[in-house]
């Protein structure tokens, strides 16, 4: 059996996060694989893989703050509100000041309402936004809270009526890039859209740690689980009559770590599960051990 835990992988351009599972499959000699948040076809970046065990800390992992370099070409609307989409509509932008981008940058900053891509993920009436979209059905999708806790204008390049502008977005689950970039370019009156984004953190996990599929093609690192766990989630040492209770899915008095997910750890130090407080006690939200 593959060792668990996680791969973070550096996703290439032009890939979907399910090409980088379908290779980890055949990297790590497992079909248990899966990924954490997922990262559109133009995008490059981290991508959290996880394999064998590690595949039930993703839903956990995927909630984690995110950090992205993008930018963003105003001037220029899309379907998709990426590169990769039909334009939709032009507008001069090489009248928009460079005041006027930075406030636009800031009024789309921390706890926001956002409407997602018509071209997305998210399911409407049980399908796909983006497969209505691209069957020609007008999609109603409702704005969503999000919180961006940073989004810093680096450069602004001007062009023939478009405008480039650099930015790093730090932002928490949920948050599409492709939608700031398309609700800057309303800001300004002239429409927007991203042509490059790249990933550079997801929770503790960020480019330093990561690795090309040709790297881990030749070398498949491994972070171990109880490692991983202990990166994220506060960590909880037990006894053995406790590592037995939890060990078969039972609960623990809290121990007072706060309302997120809790790595418990056994005397030996291996990871026994992930468990949430409610009250006073810890119930199981995954058992690991076994």
């Amino acid at each position: 059996m593959a060792q668990s835990g996680l791969i973070i992988v550096d996703k290439p351009a032009g890939w979907t996060s399910h090409d980088v599972v379908a290779k980890m499959r055949r990297v790590a000699g497992t079909r248990r694989v899966g990924h954490a948040g997922t990262l559109d076809p133009m995008a490059t970046g981290v991508l959290v893989v996880g394999v064998e065990k590690a595949t039930r800390l993703l839903g956990h992992l995927a909630l984690t703050e995110k950090v992205y370099e993008a930018t963003i070409r105003l001037g220029v609307s899309t379907n998709t509100d990426d590169a990769e989409g039909e334009v939709t509509a032009t507008a001069s932008a090489s009248g928009v000041a460079e005041t006027e981008i930075h406030k636009g940058a800031t009024a789309l900053t921390g706890a926001i309402m956002q409407i997602p891509p018509q071209v997305s993920a998210i399911k409407v009436n049980g399908q796909r936004a983006y497969k209505k979209a691209r069957a020609g059905e007008a999609v109603e999708l409702q704005a969503r809270p999000v919180t961006v806790s940073e989004f810093a204008v680096l450069d602004i390049r001007a062009g023939d009526d478009v405008v480039d502008v650099d930015a790093v977005v730090t932002c928490s689950s949920g948050t599409y890039i492709r939608a700031l970039a398309r609700d800057l370019g309303a800001e300004l009156g002239v429409g927007g859209h991203l042509t490059r984004l790249r990933r550079t953190r997801v929770g503790p996990y960020d480019l330093s740690l990561a690795r090309t599929v040709e790297q881990l093609a030749e070398a498949c690192e491994i972070l171990p689980i109880g490692a991983a766990v202990a990166a994220v989630f506060p960590r909880r040492d037990v006894t053995a009559e406790e590592a037995r209770v939890i060990g078969h899915g039972g609960r623990l008095p809290a121990a007072g770590l706060g309302s997120g997910p809790i790595g418990v750890f056994g005397p030996d130090g291996e990871l026994l599960a992930l468990v949430e407080e409610k009250g006073a006690l810890a119930k199981p939200l995954a058992v690991f051990a076994g």
